[in-house]
């Protein structure tokens, strides 16, 4: 989609991002690399969006082009303590007919040994693709394939919270890793505990469990264990924007390199505690993510 960020002048500066594409350009600077699915117009900002994601590392042979069409946008605005604000106009967006205009897709997703999805992801497909594409998921698992997840929650995005809950309860069963705000867990669900939270989708058999919480510490659930992370760096927050999608690329950068599922927690914070000191999703290429000591 195309960003664009609120400055100090009060004026905006345009750019791309999307908790996905987040993810796999953060993937791609903390040295990892994965493949970009989804759909775009053939007009120029798209155009220029496919040639920054090549230029970030991402691979973009996936990415589809519907004629005619013009990818989605969104606003961000800050308040004073960095917590950000959206406003979208995506309702015509070429990445909802993904899956319905580009059937063959389910093909080119078997060929990888992880997929990583959010709840935003689920939430712009019409209803019969999310059952389509649950049905892929598992089959993919059947057959060797790890699903990740995020959990992304956006009420706007849903007709109401009962819809939501139940689109992701199926996805939780069918998800592998699943990568949690708990902030986003309280809005769906309610006030609740992190011990409730990590019981309600360890008994839906998620093997692996990676809960953010801001600046708090993080919980790693992993083979019936419960293991804490506190958080190294503890900064004040420029834009929060993109903070768990950078947190999701450096964990998967770090998991692709074969470190322990601690250590790739620890480099996910540390990623996500640059990228908030700083506007926007995507942050200035020069600003060294990978072992980077603030």
């Amino acid at each position: 989609m195309i960003e664009c960020t609120q400055l100090n002048n009060g004026q905006y500066k345009a750019g791309f991002g999307g908790d996905t594409l987040n993810t796999a350009v953060y993937l791609s600077r903390c040295g990892g690399h994965g493949d970009y699915f989804t759909a775009l117009g053939d007009d120029t900002f798209s155009l220029n969006m496919m040639e920054s994601w090549k230029q970030e590392g991402v691979g973009i042979s996936n990415v589809k082009i519907i004629p005619g069409q013009l990818p989605g946008i969104y606003l961000i605005e800050n308040d004073c303590f960095g917590e950000r604000h959206f406003y979208h106009w995506r309702q015509n967006a070429p990445a909802r007919q993904l899956l319905s205009a580009f059937p063959e897709i389910f093909d080119d997703l078997r060929k990888y040994s992880i997929i990583f999805l959010t709840g935003i992801s689920l939430s712009i497909y019409p209803q019969q693709d999310r059952i389509q594409l649950f049905s892929f998921l598992s089959e993919f698992r059947r057959k060797g394939g790890t699903v990740a997840f995020d959990n992304n929650f956006r009420p706007k995005n849903w007709p109401d919270v009962d819809t939501a809950k139940a689109c992701y309860e199926k996805m939780m069963s069918l998800t592998d890793i699943a990568l949690l705000s708990f902030d986003d867990e309280i809005e769906m669900h309610g006030e609740h505990t992190i011990e409730e939270c990590l019981e309600r989708w360890s008994s839906r058999f998620v093997s692996e469990i990676i809960i953010k919480q801001g600046s708090k510490e993080s919980l790693i659930y992993k083979d019936g264990e419960v293991v804490t992370v506190p958080v190294d760096h503890i900064v004040v927050p420029v834009d929060t924007t993109a903070a768990g999608d950078s947190f999701n690329g450096a964990y998967f950068a770090a998991r692709q390199r074969g470190e322990s599922i601690k250590q790739c927690v620890k480099e996910a914070q540390l990623c996500a505690s640059i990228v908030i000191q700083h506007k926007g999703a995507i942050i200035d290429h020069s600003i060294n993510l990978r072992g980077a000591k603030l």
